[in-house]
């Protein structure tokens, strides 16, 4: 298989059981070794007693864009660690946007950044992940 195969059939496979991510309307942007782009937008059912978005979902798209990310190596990752920092509100209709950056990876885990914006590219939230890395592949070496 390509190396620019892998990413795109990993995230295939992933998000075909992944119920919660098609819940959430989560669409893939861009993927690539190490990196991941997806995008989504805010319904009534998401919103909490402010009228904003639940923090939850913020965290679900930026975990979701950490998976994928982490996983598009082709080794079977699992997140180990995860925080968020909310900057700014989203409400109903906005499009928010989650990009997912390797900064460190080795046999063991790897470590990612993930910046979740608006439709005005504002940023909203930071989130920091950190996965395990096991040793199974999701498909044979040359699949």
């Amino acid at each position: 298989m390509k190396n620019r195969e892998i990413p795109l059939k990993v995230v295939s496979r992933m998000m075909e059981n992944d119920f919660f991510s098609q819940w959430l309307g989560i669409e893939v942007v861009e993927i690539s070794e190490g990196h991941c782009k997806l995008q989504m937008i805010i319904r009534k059912e998401m919103l909490n007693g402010f009228g904003i978005a639940h923090g939850g979902i913020a965290f679900s798209l930026a975990d979701s864009a950490l998976a994928f990310a982490s996983n598009s190596r082709n080794r079977q990752s699992l997140v180990i660690d995860a925080n968020i920092s909310f900057l700014s509100p989203v409400r109903e209709g906005d499009r928010i946007i989650a990009e997912a950056s390797e900064v460190n990876v080795t046999n063991r885990t790897g470590i990612y950044n993930i910046t979740v914006s608006n439709q005005e590219n504002k940023k909203v939230a930071v989130f920091k992940g950190i996965v395990f890395r096991k040793s199974e592949n999701w498909f044979p070496e040359g699949e």
